[in-house]
């Protein structure tokens, strides 16, 4: 006999919003490519970067077998990410931070989720306080949350040291799988109010909330958030294209 699965109960818009406002979370914590926005940033800079010019052949050689051991399998996710920042070692970090915005406006802007954007307006003018974790590049992601009016002391994100303006491969931090709920602590915030994620490696930063919220979930995260009882979300944007 096959098993099937049922799939995890779902908020409309107004459920989502009335049931995040009404927890009144004094700390909010989004993951940002797919839960703010559509699309990965991260993986979309990377090549965007390299198509125009950004990086040098030996870099985007050695980025190239990197990415294609990644998807075998052979590298892990922490990893990938990493070196998806140390990739712009030599760099000068204005030189990144202009590319970075140049970027986000073209590619990223137009795919953010309205309801994502008036909600984090709505708890910041209840005093909450807002935070972005994603194991995307900080220059992506300073750039991005900028649009919801999160400042760069409230994100945490994958970066590396800059020495006299230049971009090293010195890793500061990587924020992806359990390493997200690893860098909340660190900050000090151990059990956020509220937790917004669409990924399996967001599962362990939604797993320290008060109250997880599952955002257009991968169906990996979808079948985690059915076990754990968690509601999912989906924009409207993305109902629309998938029929979900």
């Amino acid at each position: 006999m096959a098993i099937t699965h049922t799939a995890p109960e779902r908020y409309t818009p107004a459920e989502f919003e009335k049931s995040v406002l009404s927890q009144s979370p004094s700390v909010a914590v989004f993951d940002c490519d797919g839960t703010l926005w559509s699309g990965d940033a991260g993986y979309g800079f990377m090549v965007w970067s390299i198509d125009t010019g950004l990086v040098s052949r030996s870099a985007t050689d050695w980025i190239d077998a990197r990415y294609r051991l990644y998807l075998a399998g052979d590298v892990s996710e922490a990893d990938m990410c990493g070196e998806m920042v140390q990739l712009y070692a030599g760099l000068r970090e204005e030189e990144l931070r202009h590319t970075a915005a140049e970027y986000f406006r073209l590619h990223i802007e137009p795919h953010i989720f309205p309801e994502l954007r008036v909600l984090v307006e709505k708890l910041q003018k209840r005093g909450a306080d807002i935070w972005a974790v994603s194991s995307t590049n900080n220059w992506v992601i300073e750039e991005g949350v900028r649009r919801f009016n999160i400042p760069a002391n409230r994100v945490l994100a994958a970066s590396v040291r800059s020495q006299e303006g230049r971009i090293t491969s010195d890793l500061i931090e990587v924020p992806t799988g359990p390493g997200k709920a690893d860098v909340l602590r660190r900050v000090g915030i151990p059990n956020p109010g509220a937790v917004f994620g669409n990924s399996i490696h967001d599962e362990a930063m939604l797993a320290i909330a008060k109250h997880a919220y599952p955002v257009n979930p991968s169906p990996a995260l979808a079948e985690i958030a059915r076990r754990r009882g968690w509601t999912v979300f989906y924009p409207e944007s993305i109902l629309a294209d998938a029929k979900l």
